[in-house]
């Protein structure tokens, strides 16, 4: 079985200095590599250098694809964003984007960045799922943006309405606006010439916001500079990115980081190309990921934990798409939950059987703030969840906190702070300038820094047991959805206060097509078992209660991407787990 090449990849080495308190600093000794200032000028570099190269692709209702090239790709930015400067759009006018991830929406972003207009992708069930946009509302009232932009103008109509202001103009592909998406392409690209060369790297790219899982969504400024700077990291780390231009299959949300600014940019950055997946790791989706994937063979791949556990199942009984999958392949990788040690060791398998080679799977850590790529782990692990070492040009500072050590991050990727909120833009950065993460790590070898860490919980929803013992909740959490293997997709962990853990489950598809007394007996033996195997009653859940009900966005028990608030859970909650704790109900005990 042949390593990985070593010129795919980084060779880092660190700087480490702890304080007297047992704060520790870490950084790259190599400094962050020279990169262009703006994402302007990357599209330019590609359209100059080749005009004729796929930037972007999507299928034209469900059907063939539709392609636009880098050369194609310049002309319409300069075109749309010209039109968007005459309709009155600029710095302090953004565009709102109300839609999903289209074509149109990749131009729209594109133009906006060319000419210097901050736009926003909002999530789209602030729009469509929400029941009184009542976080479309702030971010409106908060950013006051020039225009809105949904695809389907009469789907969207209703949250557009609840937005309306003087002034506002509606921008869609079908249905109700004020202007069609067709007519933005008519403008006259010198009008975008002109205003070129004020674009820099302090200029707004875009804001995206928080989940506002804990109340009101906050905007996060993303700067020019911060993005290249992140783009450079990215392309110092996984190197393989330099050899070829990458191309990638993704369905994740341009209105979270993720794909948005990581996997979308990356491609921009490094005159790769992006086909738009319309599938979802979701029953009745997946099979539209599945046909993509058996057409486009992927250089880098990204997919949230459940993804994985869907594809999984698919590689493995179907050799043609794993080797399609497999063909070109440089790295997999997940972001966004934990993945689940079975999934780890099935796609490594799968990946060593069809090529004959170790193909790298890792993961990360980062967040919206952070632009994000922050934390990266290139070496080959024979577990999941190493979210290894800082970036280059990036400072990691680890402050002990009730007996954790708390993330913080310093560097040119790191966001300016939060449009319009002063206060809370102060509240995220320390002393010395660092930003807050809100998250804990451990170190994978305590004796060395080197070989990456472990994520070990929100410092925030952390609790301590009656005993006084502290709870790391993220730690918990994935590892008992680990030791339940498959039949929950996540859990909420309980216990503040009670002398023992306890935790809130919701089922897997899986096993909610089982029978019932059948899953409750397998919940039972494999809760029991973990039990057994825990070193402690602070990793020792003893009682579960399987919840029927999906978590719900409006109440801020669930993040868009699907991400559990475990607090805000805990606390919705409170009377179901009273009651799981008293003995009553269906509760499971280990």
């Amino acid at each position: 079985m042949s390593a990985l090449d070593p010129t795919d990849f980084w060779s880092p080495e660190f700087d480490i200095v702890t304080r007297e308190d047992g704060t520790i600093l870490m950084e790259q000794k190599q400094p962050l590599p020279d990169h262009l200032p703006t994402l302007a000028d990357y599209l330019d570099k590609w359209a100059d250098a080749t005009p004729d190269q796929l930037w972007i692709a999507g299928r034209e209702d469900g059907g063939d694809w539709r392609k636009y090239t880098y050369g194609q790709a310049r002309d319409l930015a300069q075109r749309i964003g010209s039109s968007l400067l005459q309709m009155g759009l600029g710095p302090d006018k953004p565009l709102l984007i109300l839609s999903g991830n289209s074509l149109e929406h990749a131009l729209l972003g594109a133009a906006c960045f060319y000419v210097g207009i901050p736009f926003a992708p909002v999530s789209p069930a602030y729009s469509l799922v929400s029941k009184d946009h009542a976080k479309l509302k702030d971010i409106a009232a908060s950013l006051k943006p020039g225009a809105v932009y949904a695809d389907d103008g009469d789907a969207f109509a209703p949250a557009v309405a609840s937005i309306a202001a003087p002034g506002l103009q509606v921008i869609s592909r079908t249905g109700q606006n004020t202007c069609g998406f067709d007519d933005l392409t008519a403008g006259d690209p010198a009008g975008a010439v002109a205003v070129r060369d004020a674009v820099s790297a302090q200029s707004v790219v875009k804001y995206l916001f928080t989940s506002g899982s804990t109340g009101s969504p906050k905007a996060v400024i993303n700067t020019n500079g911060m993005i290249c700077a992140m783009q450079a990291m990215v392309r110092d780390c996984y190197r393989f990115l330099e050899k070829r231009p990458p191309v990638v299959l993704n369905w994740a949300p341009w209105n979270h980081t993720a794909a948005g600014n990581k996997v979308s940019y990356l491609v921009l950055t490094n005159g790769g190309s992006y086909y738009i997946d319309d599938g979802k790791p979701v029953p009745g989706k997946f099979d539209e990921t599945l046909r993509n994937l058996r057409e486009i063979a992927c250089t880098w791949y990204f997919n949230v934990p459940l993804g994985w556990d869907f594809l999984v199942e698919e590689l493995e009984k179907d050799q043609a798409l794993a080797e399609k999958f497999f063909s070109q392949m440089g790295m997999m990788f997940y972001a966004g939950a934990g993945m689940a040690q079975h999934t780890w060791d099935r796609l490594r398998e799968i990946g060593r059987k069809t090529t004959g080679r170790e193909v790298l799977l890792a993961t990360g850590l980062g967040s919206t703030e952070t632009a994000p790529f922050a934390l990266a782990c290139t070496d080959v692990q024979d577990a999941s969840g190493n979210v290894g070492v800082p970036t280059a040009g990036l400072s990691m500072k680890l402050v002990p906190n009730g007996g954790k050590l708390e993330l913080r991050l310093k560097g040119p990727s790191i966001t300016p702070g939060y449009y319009g909120d002063a206060a809370k833009t102060a509240e995220a950065f320390d002393e010395e300038g660092y930003y807050c993460m809100g998250d804990a790590l451990r170190p994978a070898d305590p004796d060395d820094y080197s070989q990456g860490f472990f994520f070990d919980g929100r410092v925030a929803e952390n609790f301590k047991l009656s005993t006084g013992t502290w709870v790391a909740v993220g730690s918990v959490r994935g590892g008992l959805v680990d030791a339940l293997d498959g039949l929950v997709r996540d859990a909420v962990i309980t216990g503040e206060d009670e002398a023992q853990l306890g935790a809130l489950l919701l089922l897997s598809e899986n096993a909610k097509r089982m029978d019932p007394d059948q899953l409750r007996a397998d919940l039972q033996d494999k809760l029991t078992k973990a039990a057994k195997a825990a070193t402690g009653s602070a990793g020792r859940v003893k009682r579960a209660f399987v919840l029927t009900t999906e978590p719900s966005l409006d109440l801020g028990e669930v993040t868009e991407k699907g991400s559990l608030n475990q607090r805000a859970m805990r606390t919705n909650y409170a009377s179901t787990i009273q009651e799981m704790y008293a003995g009553q109900g269906e509760v499971i005990l280990a």
